[in-house]
C-alpha cells in the first residue's frame, strides 16, 4: 500500500484519542481528513498539523455530508472515534447518546460498504463486558454492559461484525478501557485524571465517589493512537482489548497524583458511589499483543509525570 496515495477518514480527529491518531498517520505519510463537529473535540488540538489535514466541521448523523465526503475522496480506510463518550452524559442525554453512538455508527458503516472502503477501525469500549465475572477481562468474556454507554458501543459493535460478515468490509473493534494523557476531555463530564490534577492545580480536595477502592486499567493515550494505527494497516478482524494489563485503585491514584504533584496536603473527600459505575476493571491484552503486534510503551507513572506536565505548564484547565 502507497500510503502518500490513501485517504483516511478520521471521525472525532480534533478530540482527545483523535488529534493523537491523527499525528500518528501524517507521520507515516497518510492523507487524513477529519470530521469532527467539536463538540468534544478541539482545532487547538491539531493546530500543529492544520496545514497537513482536511479538516471537516461537520456531524456522522449528516448522511448528505458524508455521502459528499466518501464520493469525494473515496477513502482507503475510517477510523471512527466520534462518539458521546462519557457514561454519564449519555445516562443523561439518551436519545442523543444513541443518536450518536448506533446511528452515526451506521451511517459511516453504510457509506463504506458504499464506497467500497478497505478497512473501517471501530473504536469500542470496556464498558461492553460490564461488571467482570472474573480478572483480568478476555475478550470472550460475557457481554453485558452496566450502563447505556455500554449498550450503545456493543449495539455500534454488532453493526461493525455484521457489515464484515454480510458485506465483507474489513473491520476491527478496539475496546478502550481508561484512557489518559494530554488534550483529555473537560467539562462536567471529565475522566477522573483531569478532574484530580484539576483540582491539585486550583488548589481544591479530591473527590472520590465511593470506597475509593474500585479499580480501573489505565492506558496511555500514545499507545492507543498507536494501537488505532497497527489496526488500520492489519487485516485481522475482531474485538480486541486495548488496556495496560495493570490496575490501580482511584484511592491510590489519588495519592499517587498528589504525590508526583507535590500537594499531599490536600484532603481527600469520599461521596456517595455513582449509579452505573463498574467495581473493577482490568484488561487482559494478550490478544491484541499477539494478534495485532500492539503492547503499551508508556508505564503509568510516566503517563502520568507527562500529563501532569501538560497541564501544570500553561494548558488551559476549565
Amino acid at each position: 500500500m502507497d500510503v502518500d496515495r490513501e485517504y483516511v477518514l478520521v471521525t472525532g480527529g480534533a478530540g482527545f484519542i483523535g488529534s493523537w491518531t491523527v499525528e500518528k498517520l501524517v507521520s507515516k505519510g497518510y492523507k487524513v481528513v477529519i470530521l469532527d463537529n467539536l463538540m468534544y473535540g478541539s482545532l487547538n488540538n491539531i493546530s500543529h498539523i492544520i496545514n497537513d489535514i482536511i479538516f471537516i466541521n461537520g456531524d456522522i448523523r449528516d448522511t448528505d455530508l458524508l455521502n459528499n465526503l466518501f464520493k469525494k475522496y473515496r477513502f482507503y480506510g475510517v477510523i471512527h472515534l466520534a462518539a458521546l463518550v462519557s457514561v454519564d452524559e449519555v445516562s443523561q442525554k439518551p436519545y442523543e447518546g444513541y443518536s450518536i453512538n448506533v446511528n452515526g455508527t451506521f451511517n459511516l458503516l453504510e457509506m463504506s460498504r458504499r464506497y467500497n472502503v478497505e478497512r473501517f477501525v471501530y473504536a469500542s469500549s470496556a464498558a461492553v463486558y460490564g461488571d467482570p465475572l472474573s480478572l483480568p477481562i478476555r475478550e470472550d468474556h460475557p457481554l453485558y454492559p452496566k450502563n447505556l454507554y455500554g449498550a450503545t458501543k456493543l449495539a455500534g459493535e454488532a453493526l461493525v461484525n455484521s457489515y464484515s460478515v454480510n458485506y465483507g468490509l474489513s473491520t476491527i473493534s478496539l475496546r478502550y478501557f481508561n484512557v489518559y494523557g494530554p488534550r483529555m476531555k473537560s467539562g462536567p463530564y471529565a475522566g477522573v485524571i483531569y478532574v484530580f490534577i484539576h483540582n491539585v492545580i486550583h488548589n481544591k480536595s479530591l473527590i472520590i465517589y465511593g470506597d475509593g477502592l474500585q479499580t480501573r486499567d489505565f492506558i496511555y493515550v500514545e499507545d492507543v493512537a498507536e494501537a488505532n494505527l497497527l489496526a488500520l494497516e492489519s487485516d485481522i478482524t475482531g474485538s480486541y482489548n486495548i488496556g495496560s494489563g495493570s490496575n490501580i485503585s482511584i484511592k491510590n491514584l489519588a495519592y499517587k497524583i498528589l504525590r508526583l504533584m507535590g500537594r499531599e496536603d490536600l484532603e481527600i473527600v469520599y461521596d456517595k458511589p455513582r449509579i452505573g459505575d463498574i467495581r473493577h476493571s482490568l484488561a487482559d491484552i494478550s490478544k491484541a499483543t499477539k494478534l495485532l503486534g500492539w503492547k503499551p510503551r508508556i508505564g503509568f507513572e510516566e503517563g502520568l509525570k507527562r500529563t501532569i506536565k501538560y497541564y501544570v505548564m500553561g494548558e488551559e484547565l476549565m
